[in-house]
């Protein structure tokens, strides 16, 4: 549990230098500094980090920070009601945090500006959310007109190991969320989200029962003018993972029940040709990027795409797969059309495929640009692997705001060394391999980075940028079917001495496979 309360930390943080990103552009538009609305924008935000955590390490600090704004918005206005906002704030601080440096700096103010505390404009206690309170109460800032985002759906799917909620938003929110902290017992336990500066749509059904092996029923009411709460009820004490979306904007919560997972470990494997021979890898999941309205990156020709070029490679590498090394394949789309990230890694944890593996081109700016390489699921360390994440995942969000949920996820996920793993073999036979027919393939090597398609992935996987669709000679390369061929014929290769690895006689049981390369 202890990765959570670094998160709890951590989105605090985050609230608060959002705040100050809010109020510095602020500060350089002086068209902006003459509107109301701009500084309430900022004030609620700042206001937002105190709310999230009235005694955490940011809590004193988004407080003065929400009178200091206050204070200047007066000099602005002129208004004495945003004065005396401002005094009630920080006769506030004074009073919560007599420990903090913020007190020394509220008392300063206070006495430079003859500041007199009349009203309770901020709550003395700590704001308790599960209490029902009114939400008209004058203790907290409105919200600002036409700025909230509004809460369209919400939505679940069910699976036999776990449980996906998707909440669909017209754009980007900040959340909060925390798990039930009662130790009595691990059944009827919550899972409480905070959804900041947003409202409901009229349309949204407000209690949506679920009734599965997993989940008794999801929540959601307007807890205040500008919050809305959403609560998931577990049926027993669950493993979760949540993280947000963009395009369309979206927040998608993963339960799964740590105990099936490891009863589905536990069972023994069919007698099939593929179990005994492979090592246990039964079921190959191919994602070829892109489709649909997502066409990926041009290509150097024109007319080519990598939404297509990808798609042909997948069907190619499926029948190799089939045919060599005699394990059930299932392509993420078969057609040209558009999914979303998450839903490729839903298919493969829904199939309880044992690898996954997502297929795309590469592209650059620069023509010259050329080469292979493969990734699997981790923070990028190069600036090269930053963009070409950010490239893969702009169908998803565009921008990497999420890192701590994608650090929460690596930290839980074990199979980041098997991917590593995998990745190399593909990489190595892939350029190797491809050497022996073609010049000037350039290995550019196994990389890693924080792909949204991958995360979400139960079992080993990788995603492989197969050439440069932006390179003349590689753009035509991809064009060709021997060369597609051959692609995908070492592919498989690494597949094999991936699985061989572990178990080195697992293709010696069957020369018929081994006669297939």
């Amino acid at each position: 549990m202890i990765w959570l309360s670094i998160s709890w930390a951590a989105s605090a943080e985050n609230l608060y230098f959002n705040a100050e990103n809010c109020y510095n552009k602020l500060l350089k538009n002086s068209k902006k500094q003459k509107y109301k609305q701009s500084w309430m924008h900022c004030i609620n935000k700042f206001y937002d980090t105190y709310r999230y955590d009235p005694s955490g390490r940011y809590a004193a600090a988004g407080l003065y920070k929400t009178g200091e704004l206050y204070l200047n918005l007066y000099k602005f206005s002129g208004n004495e009601h945003d004065k005396q906002k401002a005094s009630d704030i920080f006769h506030q601080i004074v009073k919560n945090f007599p420990k903090s440096l913020y007190k020394i700096k509220a008392e300063k103010i206070i006495t430079e500006n003859s500041l007199t505390y009349k009203k309770k404009s901020i709550p003395h206690k700590k704001v308790r959310y599960r209490k029902k309170q009114n939400a008209t109460s004058k203790n907290f800032l409105k919200p600002i007109p036409g700025y909230n985002t509004i809460i369209k759906k919400i939505r679940f799917k069910s699976n036999p190991d776990y449980t996906r909620i998707v909440i669909d938003t017209n754009k980007k929110v900040s959340y909060t969320y925390k798990p039930d902290k009662k130790k009595t017992s691990k059944k009827n336990r919550h899972i409480y989200m905070e959804l900041l500066n947003s409202r409901l749509a009229k349309t949204v059904i407000k209690k949506i029962p679920i009734h599965d092996k997993l989940l008794s029923h999801v929540q959601a009411v307007q807890f205040l003018k500008n919050l809305v709460k959403v609560t998931i009820y577990l049926k027993s004490f669950n493993t979760f993972k949540i993280f947000s979306l963009k395009n369309p904007s979206r927040i998608v919560i993963d339960i799964w029940n740590k105990s099936s997972e490891k009863q589905n470990i536990d069972k023994p494997y069919p007698a099939s040709l593929a179990k005994q021979f492979a090592l246990g890898v039964d079921l190959i999941v191919i994602d070829p990027g892109h489709g649909g309205h997502d066409y990926g990156a041009p290509g150097y020709v024109k007319g080519v795409y990598e939404k297509n070029v990808v798609l042909q490679i997948a069907k190619r590498l499926a029948k190799k797969i089939q045919e060599k090394l005699h394990c059930k394949v299932i392509l993420t789309r078969n057609i040209d059309k558009f999914l979303t990230l998450e839903k490729r890694t839903e298919i493969a944890n829904s199939n309880h495929a044992d690898l996954f593996i997502s297929i795309h081109t590469n592209a650059s700016k620069k023509h010259q640009a050329c080469g292979i390489e493969t990734y699997f699921l981790n923070l990028a360390v190069d600036k090269e692997s930053i963009r070409v994440a950010a490239r893969e995942n702009a169908p998803s969000t565009k921008n990497m705001s999420d890192l701590q949920v994608i650090l929460n996820n690596l930290m839980e996920n074990s199979k980041i060394n098997e991917s590593n793993r995998l990745a190399s073999h593909v990489q190595n036979n892939l350029c190797n391999y491809l050497k022996k027919y073609y010049i000037k393939i350039n290995n550019k090597g196994v990389k890693q980075a924080p792909f949204y398609v991958l995360l979400g992935a139960k079992m080993p996987s990788i995603l492989i940028e197969t050439s440069f669709i932006s390179n003349k000679r590689e753009c035509k390369r991809l064009q060709n079917s021997l060369f597609l061929d051959r692609l995908c014929e070492s592919i498989t290769i690494g597949i094999k001495k991936y699985i061989m690895e572990s178990d080195p006689t697992a293709f010696l049981k069957n020369r018929r496979i081994i006669s297939a390369f």
